[in-house]
Formats: structure tokens, C-alpha cells, sequence
């Protein structure tokens, strides 16, 4: 299958939801109205540190999506990339989808001169290890998160 990587297009928004609430229910997030029209504004935005990318299979539908954080950071003077959202339809992995999108971004990596890509998972999220693994070995790092709610005053 012919797989085309390009930026995320307001006409995406469809299938982009489709697969967004895909993505949410894989990692058990409860579906948020609300949030999921801020990521899309915020997707839509050029001034946002927000982009994201989508895999178009060779009859133009849209078979995955990543949304991507561009930040600043301590340790280079060059902008990093946060893979954060990376989702493809399950009819259609296996197909290098997943692949094809990570190398887009490692691609412009090297063209906008950042200083990294990387990405998190869940550790028994297997099948996305093994892909992930054949780009780069785990860093070792544990995610630890606190959330606004959970604080006690």
C-alpha cells in the first residue's frame, strides 16, 4: 500500500475525530467534548506550538494521525518535538503507517535542524514497542505525573 505523509488539513477534521476518539479510548481517557475542540483549534493554528501530521493510504483516506508538541528546553538551544499523539486505524497497521510517520518527522528533524523527536508509551503497549524499538533503544525514563485534581490543599 502507497502511504502519503503530509500536514494536517481542516478537511481532516472527520477522520481526525474518528481517530482521535480512537486514540483516547486505546489510552482509557474518558472523551472530552471540550478538549477535543481546543486540540483541534489548537491543530489548526499556525501559531501554535501544536501540528499535526496524518497518513493518507493511496485512495486518500486518512488511516493515522500524530499530533506533535514543538517546545523549547534545557538541554539544547534547538526546539524539540514531543510526539504525543500517534494513532492508526487498526484495519490498517502493519502496513507502516506508524513508521512512515515517525520517519516524516525525523525528516524534519534534520531539515528545521531540531534537536530531537521522542515519545512516551504505555509499557505494555507491545505492538507500538516494536515498532519504536527498530528507530531507537528505551531511554530508561520513568514518567511520573501529578494532576491538578488529585492535589489535596
Amino acid at each position: 500500500m502507497s502511504i502519503n505523509i503530509r500536514r494536517i488539513a481542516a478537511k481532516d477534521y472527520e477522520r481526525w475525530l474518528e481517530l482521535w476518539t480512537g486514540y483516547n479510548k486505546f489510552y482509557e481517557h474518558a472523551p472530552d467534548d471540550a478538549v477535543t475542540a481546543y486540540t483541534w483549534s489548537r491543530l489548526m493554528d499556525d501559531s501554535s506550538s501544536i501540528f499535526g501530521i496524518v497518513a493518507e493510504s493511496e485512495d486518500g483516506g486518512v488511516i493515522g494521525i500524530a499530533n506533535c508538541v514543538m517546545h523549547d528546553n534545557t538541554s539544547t538551544m534547538k526546539p524539540v518535538c514531543y510526539l504525543q499523539d500517534l494513532y492508526v486505524d487498526p484495519s490498517a497497521r502493519a502496513d507502516g503507517a506508524g513508521r512512515q510517520m515517525i520517519e516524516w518527522l525525523l525528516d524534519q528533524m534534520r531539515a528545521q535542524g531540531w534537536a530531537r523527536v521522542y515519545w512516551a508509551t504505555k509499557e505494555n503497549n507491545y505492538r507500538a514497542r516494536g515498532m519504536y524499538d527498530k528507530f531507537t533503544p528505551h531511554s530508561g525514563f520513568l514518567r511520573y505525573v501529578v494532576y491538578n485534581a488529585d492535589l489535596k490543599k
